[in-house]
């Protein structure tokens, strides 16, 4: 076998036997069911280990990852694990997590082609587009960057909640409140970017006010 790959078998042998010095009982519990409290939707990116980020244990968080932390109504791969992590596992939180030098948003912004993606990437441009005005006013590509890679966070929050499978959940008086978050990979710090939204009243809220911000309406 491929010496790199004799290292990551031997790497998990090593792990999974610190982890059983600290909890001999650990994986056979584990293996008899999972109770996570939190589902994270975030980008496929290999520098965003999710569970590490937040220095959680296998079994803690649900996870789907993706290009660019995309929440599409037409995904039934988000979807299904949305749906089984809201009826089945009744998390508790959903959380939103992108990070800044995102390659897709990049990719988007500089409207750079990789072939199959690019159509995959039409949603960020959406977001460009929605956002022009109030991305012009950025002095640098840095910035702008930043900006959307935000404003895509936001924006798949927005889609969470506006799913008819977190609408029908609060409907129905489940308590499941979302929330954007973004990842710094310069200094491996999370940001809250203070959205956490657990009502339909709450969502609108954010899209009135991130409309005000953005200059989309006028007070």
């Amino acid at each position: 076998m491929n010496q790199k790959l004799d290292e990551l078998l031997a790497n998990n042998r090593a792990w999974a036997a610190r982890i059983k010095s600290q909890d001999p009982d650990f994986f056979s519990k584990l293996s008899n069911q999972q109770t996570p409290r939190y589902l994270w939707i975030g980008c496929a990116d290999s520098r965003v280990p999710c569970t590490q980020l937040v220095d959680l244990l296998p079994g803690d968080m649900f996870v789907h990852r993706n290009v660019a932390n995309l929440v599409l109504h037409t995904d039934f791969n988000c979807l299904s694990v949305m749906q089984y992590a809201i009826d089945v596992l009744q998390v508790e939180h959903i959380i939103v997590c992108g990070h800044y030098r995102c390659g897709g948003i990049q990719a988007a912004m500089r409207h750079q082609e990789f072939g199959l993606i690019d159509n995959w990437l039409r949603h960020i441009h959406d977001t460009l587009n929605k956002y022009q005005n109030y991305l012009a006013a950025f002095a640098t590509e840095d910035q702008r960057m930043n900006a959307v890679c935000e404003l895509n966070v936001m924006e798949q929050v927005f889609n969470v909640c506006d799913n008819t499978l977190v609408r029908n959940a609060w409907r129905r008086g489940q308590k499941i409140t979302v929330h954007g978050w973004i990842y710094g990979v310069e200094d491996g710090l999370l940001r809250d970017l203070d959205l956490s939204l657990s009502t339909v009243e709450e969502m609108k809220a954010a899209v009135q006010r991130l409309d005000l911000k953005t200059g989309l309406i006028v007070a």
